[in-house]
């Protein structure tokens, strides 16, 4: 574009031109690796794994003793149950759980007696009171996606998952030159004429806020060829460069004939008062902004055009916090003596902003790391029922909300890599998942909850999936099954199979220790299906009524000795290092509502399912096959 001394370009078209001029000149950001201490509010070049499992060991929740459950089986308020000192340890909250032990019981409900025995009056339920190997990060598992502000949770829970170093974008260094005859460092005795040089500390205030590096250079005179070194100096060492004065048309005003000998310019004059003779010029990459000697004229070009370029370094969108009204996915229950504070992942279906809670355990510092909200719950009030409008502080900009899609129901590791995948695409967009079965996707969209829900439920009458349960609970239609992932379902075993596991049936033998899905779940309903199928009395499976909520999280579990097998998929298995027993090859799908399908979200949802980009990494997971991913299976 030609040089126009002095144009009147309006602001919205000046920024939009600029950042699209920048771009095509290759204006983006640096990264650098650095300590995981160091990382608060730096922002992630590429997605963080944890190393290694938080816990990495079984630990007691509580004060008390531990012990076998079954030693406590049958107690009773009028038949209790005294446990030898041989039968227990006394344990301390974080104390290893010592071998041969799988619950807790709390110091509160013991009778303890004079020859060192206690009495019990309730048993002990496996693994009550233990935090389980994993509980708040496991090994494998995505702690942070690309392009993420790092949280002080954040730091907490990639310490925790044995991440001590990580790939950030790098701050981007800003250098500014402040010119002028009259322009003298700061003092307290100025002489008349002196002007003191403080718009580059107001500047470098801005910019810190914003995640940037100033780099302030000695004040220059009003002489054309020293700005000029100085500015050719700045470019080769800076990302961007503000050129602070002689930016309008006095006698001494040469900013933008330097600018034009060093670079280009694309516009010299901007329609906003104060700050209209703003240049907008560049060096290649280089950004070079000349900002007006006044300080609110350069204030308001600071704000109006170099932030902008901030954030596009970034990828993100301005932050802000507010109180407002969100419904619940799933009750609250809470105790009576406390104000509570649950954390919430959030993001709005429709016109609906949805608050589905995360897991509140007081070590569980990733459920804070991933919190777009606080729901505070009030002193003598029990909780929420799902579906009620609760008051919820955000934590996130309600824009950012607005561009979450909400994905509820089945887990799988995949919703992690597309969780990445579009954001990587688009940096405006977001998923949110949160995994409260197949079942329970299933009712969220019945409901209008999410976007989208991830499926695998086996019909046993058919062996067909997911079709039998969308026709029973959309009787009139109104959605979308969508082909996602056929997934390779058995049993995770202990490295080696050290029990000789060669069979479903061999879950119920003594001596092995199961660890189930959640109700609800399609992979409870599979092993619900194949005991029936190999008539495994379930009440034979020890373990049977222990519960996890991820594949990850029942991996974790065998991997650490506190179980010998659970359900799965191979991919987990894979990423544990377990041996795997492979029983069927399973239909992941998503259903999507019919009044969301057309939206910008869902049609991102959908190309990414399609991209190479997701097989790539879908394959490189193992366990999974790929037939026309995004595709449409049926519609209903």
């Amino acid at each position: 574009m030609a040089f126009t001394y002095l144009t009147n370009v309006p602001l919205e078209q000046a920024r939009k031109d600029y950042l699209r001029t920048l771009a095509e000149q290759g204006f983006a950001a640096r990264t650098e690796r650095i300590r995981v201490q160091d990382a608060y509010g730096r922002v992630t070049a590429k997605a963080v794994y944890a190393h290694i499992n938080a816990p990495h060991y079984a630990c007691s929740a509580m004060d008390g003793v531990a012990l076998c459950a079954r030693d406590s089986f049958g107690a009773t308020d009028t038949t209790p149950v005294t446990l030898s000192d041989a039968q227990f340890t006394v344990v301390d909250t974080g104390d290893p759980i010592p071998e041969g032990c799988d619950a807790v019981i709390m110091v509160e409900e013991l009778v303890k007696n004079d020859d060192g025995s206690v009495t019990i009056h309730t048993p002990a339920a496996p693994w009550q009171h233990i935090r389980q190997i994993g509980e708040d990060v496991c090994a494998g598992e995505m702690i942070l996606p690309s392009f993420m502000e790092v949280t002080p949770a954040a730091i907490g829970a990639m310490i925790a998952g044995g991440v001590l170093e990580l790939e950030v974008l790098a701050k981007p260094v800003v250098g500014i030159i402040p010119t002028g005859d009259e322009i003298v460092p700061p003092c307290t005795d100025p002489k008349p004429g002196d002007i003191m040089e403080f718009n580059s500390s107001i500047f470098s205030a801005m910019l810190a806020s914003w995640g940037a590096e100033a780099k302030t250079y000695p004040i220059v005179p009003d002489k054309y060829e020293q700005i000029r070194d100085m500015l050719e100096k700045a470019a080769a060492e800076c990302d961007l460069v503000i050129l602070n004065a002689g930016s309008s048309a006095g006698r001494d005003d040469y900013s933008v004939s330097a600018v034009r000998e060093v670079g280009e310019v694309l516009y010299h004059g901007v329609a906003i008062k104060p700050g209209k003779p703003a240049i907008l010029g560049y060096r290649g990459a280089v950004p070079i902004l000349g900002v007006p000697g006044y300080p609110v004229s350069g204030i308001i070009v600071i704000d109006e055009l170099l932030r902008p370029l901030i954030d596009r370094w970034y990828g993100r969108e301005p932050d802000g916090g507010t109180r407002t009204r969100a419904k619940l996915t799933r009750p609250v229950v809470s105790g009576l003596k406390y104000q509570e504070y649950v954390r919430v992942r959030m993001g709005y279906v429709g016109n609906t902003l949805m608050a589905s809670p995360l897991p509140r355990g007081s070590g569980v510092v990733s459920s804070f790391m991933k919190a777009d909200g606080m729901l505070e719950v009030p002193q003598g009030t029990e909780g929420y029922t799902a579906g009620e409008e609760v008051r919820v502080r955000l934590l996130r900009d309600k824009q950012r909300l607005k561009n979450t899609l909400v994905v509820i129901g089945s887990h799988d590791p995949l919703l992690d890599e597309l969780a990445d995948l579009i954001h990587r695409e688009d940096r405006r967009l977001f998923l949110s998942s949160a995994h409260v079965g197949s079942m329970g996707g299933i009712m969220a969209v019945r409901r209008g909850e999410a976007h989208a829900a991830g499926t695998h439920l086996l019909d046993t009458a058919t062996g067909e999936y997911n079709r039998a349960y969308i026709r029973k609970y959309f009787p009139h239609g109104g959605v979308y099954l969508i082909r996602c992932v056929g997934r390779q379902q058995g049993l995770m075993l202990q490295k080696g199979n050290p029990l000789g596991i060669t069979s479903f049936a061999d879950i119920a033998r003594d001596g092995v220790r199961y660890v189930n899905r959640q109700k609800g779940s399609g992979t409870r309903v599979l092993m619900d299906y194949l005991c029936d199928k190999y008539n495994v009395d379930r009440d034979k499976i020890y373990g049977y009524e222990r519960e996890e909520l991820t594949h990850n999280s029942v991996a974790v579990q065998i991997a650490g000795d506190s179980a010998d097998a659970g359900m799965g998929i191979y991919s987990t298995a894979k990423l544990y290092e377990l041996d795997f027993l492979p029983i069927c090859v399973e239909e992941y799908d998503l259903l999507i509502p019919e009044k969301v399908w057309n939206s910008g979200m869902v049609r991102q949802l959908v190309r990414t399912l399609k991209s190479e980009e997701f097989k790539r990494r879908i394959e490189a997971m193992g366990g999974y096959t790929l037939d026309n991913p995004g595709e449409i299976i049926d519609v209903f």
